[in-house]
């Protein structure tokens, strides 16, 4: 079973959209829910037929169309012969961690590049006025004794 979110622009009605989609069960039979902080959704869901995938397995794809709200927790749950007790699946919206390491990956590098940008005009400096300190010093005229 899995959730995942829809970016694109579902409706005027509302600007997300939740798919939950459970694979690979048999027999047909399937009921999946969506719930909202605890309470059933019955409204802006829908859901394709059992589809077979060719291999004596289904597959079902259940869409809420929602409009998120701070704090509210949105879940899916998943009934069939094969769960004695049926499966929950909440929503957690934070990034994806694909997404979350190409961040990290773009944060990397602008750091890096950043440490040997400031090592080269410290190298550069160095190089053409001799060490940093003492070039100070220089024109304060502290080495003037």
């Amino acid at each position: 079973m899995e959730m995942r979110g829809v970016s694109e622009k579902t409706s005027s009605k509302h600007p997300a959209m939740l798919v939950c989609s459970a694979y690979d069960f048999y027999p047909k039979g399937i009921k999946v829910t969506w719930l909202r902080d605890g309470q059933e959704v019955t409204s802006d869901v829908t859901s394709t037929e059992e589809l077979s995938n060719g291999d004596w397995y289904y597959q079902l794809h259940s869409h809420l169309e929602y409009t998120p709200r701070s704090g509210e927790t949105i879940a899916c749950k998943v009934e069939h012969g094969s769960l004695p007790k049926g499966k929950v699946v909440t929503w957690d919206p934070s990034m994806p961690e694909a997404e979350r390491n190409k961040v990290i990956i773009g944060a990397s590098a602008l750091v890096l590049g950043l440490i040997i940008t400031i090592a080269g005009v410290v190298y550069y400096k160095k190089k053409s006025t001799g060490f940093l300190f003492f070039s100070v010093f220089d024109k304060c005229g502290a080495g003037d004794q």
